[in-house]
């Protein structure tokens, strides 16, 4: 008996010995796979984000159902907030303003930036310093420059109006900022003038990437320069357009400086998207619970798209 207690006592560190070892070898074998290593790559900057996006985000759902306000924690009111912004006349004119500014400013976006890219992919002297120049709406911060523009769209020192009254095209002043539908329309000019280099740079680049021996080709079966346009170069730069494009939706619903900036919503309340809407009466008045409400109706449109960018990432990877 106690020769086998000895002999069991002797294999026991064996055993464990065997066990950590095992446990090494599979720790390696796991750490190895190239999924887990990607895993652990992304994970401090998914924590990160979980962090500084996340909680607000639980947060401001949890608020759009409450009646908070600045220094009151406010109560639990269901629906109230969302039943409340459907009533208002401005909110509407927001929801509506807000899909009609996306719309039209993505339209002449893309279009605008495709012909661009276009002629940046045509050899001319200094395309370099040309193309340079061309990020320039792009890369100033959008206050400095929606200042810029706040000035030219001036009643009564527009130069833009200056302009077009010496050239004999108007005979009085446009009310660019004082007239809801020129107001809103002017926003969009801006949007437009800040968003058209995003698309033709990327474009451009993808435009690069379309072999000149597919145009060769199609030239001496007889094809025209617009044959060889939709044929060709559109298809083959499609992807990258509903990438930028849906990157551009996303980044145009939820956009706030041109607005606030141009207009602060005016006149008379008549140009507010969402997101300036939802920034007024959240922040500035103070009624958070409503501010959330706003804000959370932009979300099943923006998860919408993202789910949307994330199918044809995973289509055009297949």
């Amino acid at each position: 008996m106690s020769i086998q207690a000895g002999r069991g006592d002797r294999a026991t560190p064996s055993a464990a010995l065997a066990l950590d070892s095992s446990f090494r070898t599979r720790l390696r074998m796991w750490l190895s796979r190239s999924s887990t290593q990607g895993y652990l790559l992304i994970a401090p900057a998914f924590l990160w984000l979980l962090i500084l996006l996340g909680y607000p985000f639980i947060l401001s759902i949890w608020i759009a159902f409450t009646n908070k306000t600045v220094g009151q924690a406010g109560e639990f009111i269901g629906l109230a907030n969302f039943t409340r912004q459907w009533e208002s006349e401005i909110f509407r004119r927001a929801f509506l303003n807000t899909l009609v500014y996306t719309a039209i400013a993505t339209i002449f976006k893309l279009g605008l930036g495709f012909g661009l890219s276009l002629l940046l992919n045509q050899a001319f002297f200094g395309r370099r310093i040309v193309r340079a120049v061309l990020l320039l709406p792009w890369i100033v911060p959008t206050v400095l420059s929606t200042m810029a523009w706040l000035w030219m769209f001036d009643s009564n020192l527009s130069s833009i109006n200056w302009v077009l009254r010496n050239m004999g095209l108007i005979t009085k002043n446009i009310p660019w900022l004082t007239d809801p539908t020129m107001a809103l329309a002017s926003i969009i000019i801006v949007n437009v003038w800040r968003g058209i280099p995003f698309f033709a740079i990327t474009l451009l680049a993808g435009l690069q990437t379309v072999p000149q021996e597919l145009h060769d080709a199609a030239s001496i079966d007889g094809a025209n320069q617009i044959q060889r346009l939709l044929n060709i170069t559109v298809p083959l730069v499609m992807p990258i357009m509903i990438i930028i494009t849906i990157v551009s939706i996303i980044g145009t619903f939820s956009d706030v400086q041109v607005v606030y900036a141009l207009t602060g919503g005016g006149p008379n309340n008549t140009t507010h998207v969402l997101a300036t809407l939802s920034y007024r009466i959240g922040l500035n008045n103070g009624q958070l619970g409503q501010g959330a409400a706003i804000a959370l109706h932009m979300m099943p449109f923006l998860l919408g798209l993202v789910f949307l960018e994330l199918w044809n990432m995973r289509r055009n990877a297949h």
